[in-house]
């Protein structure tokens, strides 16, 4: 393979497919996430969860409003003080910044871009990671000056505690903690100051980088691969174990085009453009995926059987590793919730950010997430928007004078009642309205909402009406879930009222949650109207209930 067959395709495939490499995800799935509001929530676009204990997250809004929150160690929050919290922080300084890449070390300590190229920090500072000159904390984002001024920057990565950032004419920089050389300078004093990393990459144009703990990665425009840094574990892919104080080219990929690459803790996985997947280095929880767990001094091909991976996945916080193939099957593997999974296991995943919500430890992110809204539409969601449209509709429901737009084609296939409702008519007798009177109006169009979403909205009274409609159309599931809206919404003012109706619809569960609510708070609703108008047979068998409960004993 020439160098001038592969200069052009490679340098335009990788910047292409990084692009590519931000797909939808549910920032819910993160646990510290589950502390925002569901409005706070839809108005994330970008987002990433960092910290030793995942427990530091940083999000950017449509609005690119930028806003931080969790425990603060080591100023990381970027906040001014040193206060963990659970409520949103905006961080005025990078409000309209429009992020374009993020990373994070192990102090920690926080490095992004901008689209601007321009290039900030903040956090842990004790080996001068921060890039300031200085090791005392960055308590709020400062823009990274020295040598950076003049770059458009358009990644940054980050080690445990040492800093990198690529520009766009391919110049990479290093600085931070260089105990084993990675910061690429050739000695192993600590780089204060961002420096231009050259020695075996002068002259190169690097397109991707990736660090370790505390070694560093990068690919050049013809596909090459570079790694410098700690060793030990073979993670520099170099055949041997000794550490590296400049770049290294990883002789034993020449003739593949890299166009990815990743590292953990002290593993690294490569992609190259023909689909192939390589890992080398440490292999303690089976990350490399090799079936075993033995380091790998050299890159290692994994996967073989498998059809071509488009995406690999891994951190530096952690031990997993993930990769996505052509078709959208995920796969995991490496220390998966503490345990360890030496082969890749295909996962029931859609993408390779969900393996570290749900498996990784910590739970991080792998890389700044992007959760923008893509244009298609699933099955479900299409079916959500077309529910009461009346340009696609050919029936109505009329209930109390309101029309409701639906398709009978949805009908018959969720509910068998309309099955055998439409079946039993010629197509020239079908009517184009129908009047529904047993039913009111929020209750039929709640039913109806139901079979596009299988969800239902409803005030726990209206619910009610909704358990007699599930109960007369024989909706198993739907009556199910008005019990459970019934029980969410039960006060002392509506308990014997739920209580009857859970009667007259023979909901047992129901009626025995509804008497117990009842009896634990008899004082107060029996006091309430809905008590004294209860039926006579119905109030002597709750009395008659409720004393052999030992209600009324003082």
């Amino acid at each position: 393979m020439t160098t001038g067959s592969v200069f052009p395709r490679c340098h335009l495939t990788c910047r292409n497919f990084m692009r590519r490499s931000n797909i939808m995800v549910d920032v819910g799935k993160w646990p510290i996430f589950t502390l925002l509001s569901p409005q706070e929530i839809a108005s994330i676009r970008k987002a990433c969860v960092f910290g030793t204990s995942a427990n530091e997250a940083i999000y950017v809004t449509h609005n690119d409003e930028v806003f931080v929150f969790g425990l603060n160690c080591s100023n990381c929050l970027g906040t001014g003080d040193n206060q963990s919290t659970i409520v949103p922080k905006k961080l005025e300084a990078l409000c309209g910044k429009k992020i374009s890449s993020l990373s994070y070390g192990s102090g920690p300590h926080v490095l992004l871009c901008t689209e601007d190229g321009e290039v900030y920090a903040w956090g842990h500072n004790g080996y001068s990671q921060l890039g300031n000159g200085a090791t005392n904390q960055g308590i709020t984002p400062v823009q990274v000056c020295t040598n950076l001024l003049i770059k458009r920057v358009v990644e940054v990565a980050c080690g445990s505690h040492h800093s990198m950032a690529l520009s766009a004419d391919g110049d990479l920089y290093a600085w931070g903690y260089n105990n084993c050389g990675q910061v690429g300078s050739g000695s192993t004093a600590n780089q204060p100051t961002p420096r231009r990393v050259s020695n075996c990459l002068q002259g190169k144009m690097v397109v991707s980088i990736a660090c370790g703990q505390t070694s560093s990665m990068a690919i050049v425009n013809n596909g090459e691969v570079y790694g410098w840094g700690y060793n030990g574990n073979g993670q520099l892919g170099l055949g041997n174990n000794g550490n590296q104080l400049t770049p290294c080219r990883v002789a034993a990929l020449h003739g593949v085009c890299i166009l990815q690459i990743v590292c953990g803790y002290a593993h690294t996985l490569a992609l190259s453009d023909e689909g192939l997947l390589y890992a080398w280095g440490a292999n303690t929880y089976g990350q490399l995926g090799t079936g075993n767990k033995s380091n790998q001094l050299s890159p290692l091909q994994i996967m073989m059987e498998k059809e071509r991976v488009v995406e690999i996945a891994a951190c530096h916080s952690a031990h997993i590793s993930a990769a996505r193939t052509q078709s959208g099957q995920v796969y995991m593997w490496g220390q998966c919730r503490g345990q360890s999974v030496v082969l890749p296991h295909l996962t029931h995943f859609s993408c390779t950010d969900d393996v570290f919500a749900c498996f990784a430890t910590p739970a991080v992110m792998w890389r700044l997430l992007s959760v923008e809204q893509e244009d298609y539409l699933t099955v479900a969601e299409s079916l959500r928007r077309e529910f009461d449209s009346p340009e696609t509709s050919d029936l109505k429901f009329r209930v109390d004078g309101k029309y409701i737009h639906v398709h009978k084609a949805v009908l018959k296939i969720r509910c068998e009642h309309f099955r055998t409702m439409f079946q039993s008519y010629w197509n020239e007798d079908m009517k184009e309205v129908i009047e529904i009177d047993q039913f009111s109006y929020p209750v039929y169009r709640a039913f109806l909402e139901y079979l596009y979403t299988d969800c239902v909205d409803l005030p726990p009274e209206d619910a009610i009406g909704l358990l007699d409609l599930a109960t007369s159309y024989c909706e198993n599931r739907l009556k199910k879930l008005c019990q459970h809206i019934i029980k969410r919404g039960i006060t002392v003012e509506n308990a014997f009222s739920l209580l009857s109706a859970a009667v007259r619809y023979d909901a047992e569960d129901l009626e025995e949650f509804c008497f117990k609510f009842c009896v634990n708070h008899l004082t107060d609703v029996t006091q309430t109207t809905a008590f004294w108008q209860m039926d006579g047979p119905l109030l002597k068998e709750f009395i008659a209930k409720a004393s052999k409960c030992g209600a009324f004993r003082n």
